[in-house]
Parts: C-alpha cells; sequence; structure tokens
C-alpha cells in the first residue's frame, strides 16, 4: 500500500537524475536505440521492475513487484556490451565507426609491427589502425558499439592480445577473453549519471540478453531484496 510512494520518495532522494550530465544520446549510441520515457506499467510485467534512482553512481535502484532490485550498473552492462559484441563476431560484422577526429598516439615498435601484420584481422574487429610512424599510430575508426572508448586504451590491450598470442589463436581459443577485454572498454563507467529512461533501458537491455544475470568475471549483475525480507529487516508486522 503505502510502500510503493515511501519508497520512491526514499530512493529519489538518494540522487537526482542529471538530465545535463548525460545526454539520451548516451543509451542512443550504446544501444543504438532511442531512450525514450516509459509509462510505468504494473511491475509484474517486468521482471527487473522499473528504475527508482541510482546510488553511490555504481547501483541503480529499481522496483519490481516482489520488492526491491538492486544492479551493478557497470556489471550488467559490461555483460550486454559483450554479449552484443560476441554475436556480431558470430556473425563476421562488427560494424565499424569513423572517428571524427581521427586519434594518433605513441606506441612501442612492437604495437606498431602488429598493426603492420594483422591490419586485416584488426578491421574484421571493427578497427581501422595504421602505422602514423615507426613509434605512433593512428586510429580512424573504432568498434560501433565501443566509439565512445578510449581509442589509445582499447587498441593497446586488443593489440597485446595479437602480440601474445597471434590473430588464429585471438580468434578461436581467446575468442571470450579478447572479448571481455572489448566489452570492458565499452561499459558505462562508475559514477556515470544516468536519468530514469536510461536507467530503465539498461534494465530493459539486461531482460533481454542472454546471461546478463553474470558479468564477464562471474560476479552477479543484480540482487534482488523481497518485501518480506525487507519487513524482516525492519522487525515489521511483529
Amino acid at each position: 500500500g503505502a510502500f510503493a510512494p515511501a519508497m520512491q520518495q526514499a530512493a529519489m532522494a538518494l540522487t537526482v537524475p542529471n538530465t545535463a550530465a548525460s545526454p539520451s544520446a548516451f543509451y542512443e549510441t550504446l544501444f543504438r536505440q532511442p531512450a525514450a520515457a516509459e509509462s510505468p506499467l504494473p511491475a509484474g510485467e517486468t521482471p527487473l521492475g522499473y528504475a527508482l534512482a541510482q546510488l553511490s553512481g555504481i547501483y541503480v535502484l529499481a522496483q519490481n513487484s516482489r520488492g526491491l532490485v538492486i544492479v551493478d550498473m557497470h556489471a550488467a552492462h559490461e555483460r550486454i556490451m559483450y554479449e552484443k559484441l560476441k554475436v556480431a563476431l558470430d556473425r563476421r560484422e562488427i560494424p565499424m565507426q569513423p572517428l571524427l577526429v581521427p586519434v594518433t598516439f605513441a606506441a612501442e615498435a612492437l604495437d606498431v609491427a602488429t598493426v603492420e601484420e594483422h591490419g586485416e584481422v584488426l578491421r574484421s574487429i571493427g578497427f581501422d589502425i595504421a602505422a602514423a610512424s615507426p613509434r605512433s599510430l593512428i586510429a580512424r575508426a573504432l568498434p560501433a558499439p565501443l566509439a565512445d572508448a578510449d581509442a589509445r586504451a582499447l587498441a593497446g590491450d586488443v593489440l597485446r592480445e595479437l602480440r601474445e598470442y597471434g590473430a588464429s589463436r585471438v580468434l578461436t581459443e581467446r575468442r571470450n577473453e579478447l572479448l571481455g577485454t572489448m566489452a570492458c572498454h565499452a561499459a558505462v563507467r562508475a559514477n556515470r549519471k544516468l536519468t530514469v529512461p536510461e536507467m530503465n533501458g539498461l534494465l530493459r537491455e539486461m531482460e533481454a540478453t542472454e546471461r546478463s544475470g553474470q558479468c564477464n568475471h562471474g560476479r552477479p549483475t543484480w540482487h534482488e531484496i523481497s518485501i518480506a525480507e525487507l519487513d524482516k529487516l525492519f522487525m515489521r508486522g511483529r
């Protein structure tokens, strides 16, 4: 009865979603779909419910028909990205996103050699990287789901995988590690302020993603606390 409004009021006091800090273009870029505002349907219709607030820039708090849902937004988003990249790689169609301003960065000679040797493999996973000099690289395009990532850090990690294991192993037995590395760079960073529609967008993406209950490292991405557990915690009904 009085639980829902009180819960919502208390949770909203934790953080006021900052629209300016997180434009809806954020989710359009990451999920390639508009972050349209959602009208609250009965919470029982969605397993993860509807967003109430964000806590400590890390957790999304939501309410479903059973109680409170707490989501680790970074871990959840990393899993979503991992699965998206995996599907795209299976279809051999990781889309490439040209950068508005190509990024040039210093690199070890070994990395430059790796780029020159494995340019075709890099293009197959969405990268357009070339040698700018014997000690620098230029990134002209990144995999579309990772377009907002730090080009230098992302390229460095992928090139390290290629250098250490070779292209054939990276695309076969090391494939999951490669996808995990890439997904980590794409995921929502901690302390990112999300709007309520963006939080709901994340919840809906989780429900549509296989194995989204665990992050790429095997940790849970969300936890549910039932009304009964909360009642027990506050000794209600005794």
